[in-house]
């Protein structure tokens, strides 16, 4: 079976060639546009997500060899989340590819972070099938390379990390607050306010309100940590 222009160059994105290509159109085919005939990309999603999971495991047990389980855990979660399998998705240009209904191309689909997050595990799994663990291996570790290679020892979500912080100084769990909504209902932009109970606060923007969150908390923790 050929496939079109569009899916021929996000091959050439990824680095793999599909001998099924079947495979590939199901992978980038959302439930919005499935049909009995035309099945979706969950199922391959679920397996993509396991794939991906022993590949990452394996690349970090392998690059430290003395970290305990504590310290590979926070790592293999930072990998793995769907924050940033929808980054990979961006840098290969998955959203130009999905193939989605009219409700969620107007809505903005292409640029939803579960979306891509979850057709990146989806395109994973069809490389695995399509050819087999080493060529499924060999993409993600090219795809993930600079983020194996910069994660940090203590990879634990910035919210998770500033909520530690305030417990161990006998302070409640720091609250967040949406300060601004901006854009188009497609594309908003938030601006969130994180703030511990003594009253220190920091503010932070995103296209996603877990995203600015997230940006929020790092900045605040930062402000804090710089006090020592």
């Amino acid at each position: 079976m050929k496939i079109s222009a569009d899916l021929q160059d996000f091959c050439s994105r990824v680095g793999h060639d599909f001998q099924n290509a079947e495979l590939l159109i199901r992978a980038v085919t959302h439930a919005s546009i499935a049909t009995a005939t035309r099945p979706d990309n969950q199922r391959l999603e679920f397996l993509g997500d396991r794939v991906l999971g022993l590949v990452i495991s394996e690349a970090l047990f392998k690059a430290d060899r003395g970290a305990s389980e504590g310290q590979l855990a926070p790592r293999f979660n930072a990998l793995v989340r769907k924050e940033t399998c929808a980054d990979v998705a961006r840098e290969v240009d998955l959203g130009a590819v999905l193939r989605l209904g009219r409700s969620e191309m107007v809505s903005g689909g292409r640029r939803k972070e579960a979306l891509l997050a979850d057709a990146m595990e989806a395109v994973i799994a069809a490389v695995y099938l399509d050819a087999g663990l080493e060529p499924a291996r060999a993409m993600i570790l090219r795809l993930w390379s600079d983020r194996i290679g910069a994660v940090e020892d203590d990879a634990r979500d910035a919210k998770t990390a500033l909520q530690e912080w305030a417990q161990a100084r006998g302070q409640v769990p720091p609250s967040y607050r949406e300060v601004s909504r901006e854009g188009p209902d497609h594309a908003p932009v938030f601006m969130i306010e994180a703030k511990l109970a003594s009253g220190e606060t920091a503010q932070a923007s995103a296209p996603a309100k877990r995203h600015a969150e997230q940006a929020a908390a790092k900045a605040l923790l930062k402000r804090m940590e710089s006090r020592k």
